[in-house]
């Protein structure tokens, strides 16, 4: 087992831009690069929190930044809203996250006594991921496009503001199916994973739209061993069946119908018996249907090559 890494993440921050150090990250940062934009500019610091986002590049406008908490859309971050409490209700828990967190946790702490873990997508803490934060023996750094006290900063994480080889674990959770490129994204984290570090991820595949402007992307099982096709596969498969997908098209098509947002909650909350079903059937059948996906995956130097992906679909029969 090696040693605890401890904190030494603040002292390995940089700029989004040109990979330069940052001063002043607290109060005024701003990247050390005389040369570079950000040198002059600086960063935005929203709730006490440094927002090292290259806004060049990004889909966030700078300008968001001057709010309070400089979210794009309203956040249930305690998630205490009727809303938040209704689909909780209708969809159930992640038993699988909670299950998935567990094992991720062993396996870190086989590599060092204290790991360090960045939540890409931490402005709430995600189902199932409760343990990830309550074990006193990790550091969570949490990350997130707004502040929240789960986070440590504010980042893109098409550029995430690290040296390479900084973390032991990476926990993102609902989160690629938000960002522009989902491949640039999964590269960022391969480079921020030190040696042999663990990545866990779930993303929605037969799922609605659910973040308006800022969703893009949906994942088969398939498709999302290929995004994280530089990391050795420790485990995967469905995080909810066809019974979850289900839910989300009847809430969807009662919002067709004019239902609005609040009141397609209430439509679907008959129908919450739905996702029992999730509890039957064979993998592959589940994975075709699934309404989300995940891969917990260890880092590694060669990538898979493409024609391995047939037998991996077969595989999961």
């Amino acid at each position: 087992m090696e040693c605890s890494h401890s904190t030494d993440w603040k002292f390995r921050m940089r700029c989004p831009r040109c990979g330069s150090s940052i001063s002043d990250i607290q109060t005024k940062p701003s990247c050390v690069n005389y040369n570079c934009d950000y040198s002059d500019a600086g960063f935005p610091v929203v709730d006490g929190q440094p927002v090292l986002i290259d806004f060049e590049s990004s889909v966030f406008d700078r300008r968001l930044y001057h709010r309070d908490n400089g979210s794009v859309m309203p956040r249930d971050v305690a998630g205490q809203s009727i809303g938040t409490r209704l689909h909780r209700f209708t969809f159930g828990e992640n038993p699988v996250a909670a299950k998935n967190c567990e094992k991720f946790l062993d396996l870190l702490k086989q590599e060092t006594a204290r790991p360090v873990v960045l939540v890409v997508g931490g402005g709430t803490v995600g189902s199932g991921a409760d343990c990830l934060y309550d074990d006193p023996d990790v550091e969570v750094v949490g990350t997130d496009v707004f502040s929240t006290d789960n986070t440590a900063l504010v980042a893109d994480a098409h550029k995430l503001p690290f040296e390479d080889a900084t973390f032991d674990g990476v926990w993102i959770q609902a989160v690629l199916e938000h960002v522009l490129e989902p491949a640039t994204v999964a590269a960022e984290i391969h480079r921020v994973l030190r040696q042999n570090g663990i990545v866990y991820a779930e993303t929605p595949f037969m799922q609605q739209v659910h973040e308006r402007a800022y969703d893009f992307s949906r994942f088969t099982q398939s498709g999302h061993r290929w995004l994280f096709k530089k990391f050795t596969e420790i485990d995967a498969g469905a995080v909810n069946g066809a019974g979850i997908g289900l839910l989300w098209s009847i809430r969807y098509f009662s919002r067709t119908l004019g239902a609005g947002d609040k009141f397609s909650r209430l439509f679907t909350l008959p129908f919450f018996w739905l996702r029992y079903f999730d509890r039957l059937g064979r993998s592959r059948a589940r994975a075709d249907a699934a309404s989300g996906v995940y891969f917990m995956g260890r880092r590694a130097e060669r990538a898979i090559r493409p024609r391995e992906m047939p037998q991996y679909y077969n595989a999961q029969a």
